[in-house]
């Protein structure tokens, strides 16, 4: 499976059925058994997540988000791209990564090819200043004709000879110069229109750390937690936020940084300081400006919408905060993110998008509509990476596996850490991250058990690490969508992704051996998860 899910050679969600056919056929667990495990509470969580992201999208709430936050930031180059990146990032937190970028680019192509037009237009006006009366070359070449006159009385034709070079150099300053690159006029617009593609793409994967909601990763880890690890109850919304946000703040500010630094130069005291718009900045601005008067004032369904969206964060901020108790205390036990979820996506085809009259009643989000934002293919890929999860502690396949990788256990367990993290840094650029999840979390959470490690300590930064995904446009849909806007080779992403990839894995490393391992307890082995000694047994 972990073949068939690198190559592609079926469909991901095809190749995720195989345990259901194969393990009955070799004795390994019932049919009855393996179907149970395609279904999870993750699914649930899933489900209500994709009625709020549903309802976002239809009723546009996403695009007045995203264009208040980055008119808030400034428009020359450097604030827009920090701008764009923040706004991706909020979005990518609550939304799929896939659908935020989706929703984004365009917003970003339209600002671009503003500013394309503005340098265009800017050309064209020095250009007409020059044929104009205010000309200097036509002032200089009549002075020209003057100074030959006297030269010709002072017989100082020496003299002469050199202005007529002087004229022939003035002539070719006139000319205009030559497109850089097709619809590019210039370097820098070519390099400014790289760094704003692709720093869309990589915030939105940033962004969806923040959350347990944010991608499929966290979600796939976080099941995983659940169900083999049912004591363990310090992986909550809460702590996962407290977690993440730094992790996602830190990696926005270095890798604005580091793409500025590539693709708009080093002056980033120009990006940060400067008060005075050029004639690009104005154009930028006044596009970003009637994008955001287009959508109107906000209306009904936005509010609901809003309201929804707010309720469904503190909800499952208060659900089990760890510092205090938690509403969940009253069910003790039973209720979960999912509950939240669920019930406030319920709410979406219940809440009247319209005025209600005898004739025609239409909720927020309709069936339809669910089923267009519904990724069934995850939900199959998730449940099949379950299933293979299942099948190998049932067979002793992890227990085995985990022996043969004691010898690490001689290794510092930060070394142990860094090494699983880098390995699959590397495996998911050619994988999707949800398989190289589902592939890694079976043989790591052994591992960790077989060494004495907290296994949180080995799962988490594995299930962050495997967002990092940015090297190829073939890494995730978000950089796929980036690159077919035509502003991006593969050499450009590889180049950004390496340093975004290096940015990653530090920043993870240093959130586990600092924040991380006072609030989620690492540096103890859990009561939670089973002893083992030495034999593996």
């Amino acid at each position: 499976m972990a073949v068939y899910w690198m190559t592609e050679v079926l469909p991901l969600s095809v190749t995720a059925l195989l345990p259901a056919l194969l393990f009955p056929l070799f004795g390994i667990m019932k049919s009855s058994q393996v179907a149970s495990v395609y279904f999870k509470d993750f699914h649930l969580l899933l489900l209500g997540v994709i009625c709020l992201a549903t309802s976002i999208e239809k009723w546009g709430l996403h695009q007045r988000i995203a264009l208040r936050l980055v008119t808030g930031f400034g428009v020359n180059p450097g604030m827009l791209m920090l701008g764009f990146m923040v706004g991706c990032a909020f979005l990518s937190m609550w939304l799929s990564n896939t659908s935020t970028v989706a929703m984004v680019m365009p917003i970003v192509e339209a600002v671009i090819q503003q500013v394309l037009n503005a340098s265009e237009e800017a050309s064209k006006d020095h250009k007409g200043a020059l044929n104009g009366i205010s000309n200097l070359a036509l002032q200089l070449e009549g002075k020209l004709i003057l100074c030959a006159l006297t030269a010709s009385k002072q017989g100082l034709q020496s003299q002469f000879r050199q202005l007529l070079r002087n004229q022939k150099l003035l002539r070719s300053v006139k000319q205009a110069p030559p497109p850089y690159n097709g619809k590019y006029r210039t370097h820098e617009d070519h390099m400014m229109c790289k760094g704003l593609s692709l720093c869309i793409a990589y915030s939105s994967s940033i962004g969806g750390l923040t959350t347990l909601s944010g991608t499929s990763t966290n979600l796939i880890f976080a099941e995983y937690i659940y169900q083999y690890y049912p004591d363990c109850t310090v992986i909550n919304f809460g702590n996962w936020f407290v977690l993440c946000l730094p992790i996602c703040i830190i990696m926005l500010i270095l890798s604005w940084i580091f793409l500025h630094w590539m693709y708009l130069g080093s002056n980033f005291r120009a990006s940060l300081c400067s008060r005075q718009r050029s004639e690009k900045e104005k154009h930028t601005a006044r596009v970003l400006r009637d994008q955001y008067n287009s959508l109107g004032p906000i209306s009904w369904q936005e509010i609901i919408t809003m309201i929804i969206f707010i309720l469904m964060a503190i909800l499952w901020f208060t659900r089990n905060p760890g510092f205090m108790p938690g509403w969940s205390a009253f069910y003790p036990g039973y209720a979960t993110d999912a509950t939240v979820a669920l019930l406030l996506g319920f709410t979406f085809f219940i809440i009247p998008a319209h005025k209600p009259n005898a004739e025609h009643y239409e909720a927020l989000i309709t069936w339809k509509d669910f089923q267009a934002c519904m990724p069934w293919e995850i939900s199959l890929l998730v449940g099949g990476g379950f299933a293979l999860a299942e099948g190998t502690k049932i067979s002793g396949l992890s227990t085995w596996v985990a022996e043969l990788l004691t010898p690490l256990g001689s290794l510092p367990p930060l070394a142990t850490v860094t090494i699983a993290c880098l390995i699959v840094t590397s495996i998911t650029e050619v994988a999707s991250n949800a398989a190289t999840t589902t592939i890694f979390l079976p043989i790591l959470a052994p591992l960790a058990e077989a060494i004495g490690v907290n296994p949180l300590y080995m799962l988490i930064p594995t299930a962050l690490c495997v967002s990092f995904s940015f090297l190829l446009p073939v890494s995730n849909p978000p950089n796929a969508i980036v690159f077919t806007y035509g502003h991006l080779t593969s050499m450009d992403m590889v180049k950004a992704g390496l340093g975004l990839n290096v940015i990653g894995v530090l920043t993870v490393l240093l959130a586990l051996t600092t924040w991380g391992t006072p609030l989620l307890n690492l540096d103890t082995y859990p009561d939670w998860a089973p002893v083992v000694n030495g034999t593996g047994v």
